[in-house]
């Protein structure tokens, strides 16, 4: 019986292989891309303005309480994010035929799961273990290789992980309960690492709770996104989870957007304005 320990050598060696795409892994690898593009695209299965197991990672107080209550405020993504997305849930639909087709049992793909009300989607449970497949820049997955992920999970992973798990406690599909799995690829160099995790149901339940405190409030908190210095000219930048935030402009209403050559970069404080373009929140060059 294959486990999830072998999951990333028998993958690849698969891959090494010829003669294994066969019809039945065709019409799976379609029905999952299927799933998880309409999840993204279909408004009718969309879901906003609630608090899900996905968004438990550690956030702005003020950033969440717009999403509930004001979602429509949300920055819209760009196309190149859209794309980004997109791009990940047909990886991870990839990943889950490969594991099949590598003589892994997956099973239990987006089983609704509730933890104290708090709904959310799992992607697959593989070998008896709950995983999570995450696309991830070269950098993510050379950092879940070191282990480190506990020490620096700015985006919650760990997070959005335990709430699963601790979701899929009483699931029979589910037979390692104390422990939930992200399945890391590499989308640009195919790379692969399976990061084990132990889970933390204290932790998650602690979270659901103070979330649920800061949405019934009648009016929104005060910000604590994080900032820093942009270079030694005075001004101050969104840290990289903050620049991420849809809400960002709820919490710095003079937030101002600058396009560097490797991206744009929000100035909440700008002491001297960059010589490079600014543009507003539609897009458009603005001109001084």
């Amino acid at each position: 019986m294959k486990t999830i320990d072998t999951l990333v050598p028998d993958v690849y060696a698969l891959l090494q292989t010829k003669g294994w795409y066969n019809g039945d892994l065709a019409a799976y690898f379609t029905t999952v891309c299927n799933q998880r593009l309409r999840s993204q695209w279909d408004d009718d299965t969309h879901i906003s303005g609630s608090l899900r197991l996905s968004r438990m990672g550690d956030c702005c107080p003020r950033a969440l309480w717009y999403s509930i209550h004001r979602p429509g405020e949300a920055e819209p993504l760009p196309s190149w994010a859209n794309f980004k997305y997109t791009y990940g849930h047909i990886i991870e639909a990839l990943a889950l035929t490969l594991a099949k087709a590598a003589g892994h049992k997956v099973e239990g793909e987006q089983d609704e799961l509730v933890v104290d009300g708090i709904k959310g989607h799992r992607d697959a449970v593989i070998d008896g273990c709950l995983v999570d497949v995450k696309s991830a820049t070269s950098f993510k997955v050379a950092e879940s290789r070191k282990g480190s992920l506990e020490k620096n999970d700015s985006f919650g992973y760990l997070d959005q992980l335990d709430g699963y798990v601790l979701g899929s406690a009483n699931d029979p599909l589910v037979t390692v309960k104390d422990k939930g799995y992200l399945w890391f690829i590499d989308k640009t160099l195919g790379h692969m690492h399976v990061y084990e995790h132990t889970a933390r149901p204290e932790r998650i339940l602690h979270r659901v709770n103070e979330y649920k405190i800061i949405v019934e409030r009648s009016s929104a908190p005060a910000c604590t996104c994080g900032t820093r210095a942009k270079g030694t000219s005075g001004n101050i930048e969104l840290d990289v989870r903050a620049s991420y935030s849809p809400f960002k402009h709820s919490c710095f209403e003079n937030l101002r957007t600058f396009l560097y050559a490797d991206g744009p970069v929000y100035l909440s404080r700008v002491s001297k304005t960059p010589d490079v373009p600014e543009i507003d929140r539609q897009g458009r060059i603005v001109y001084h």
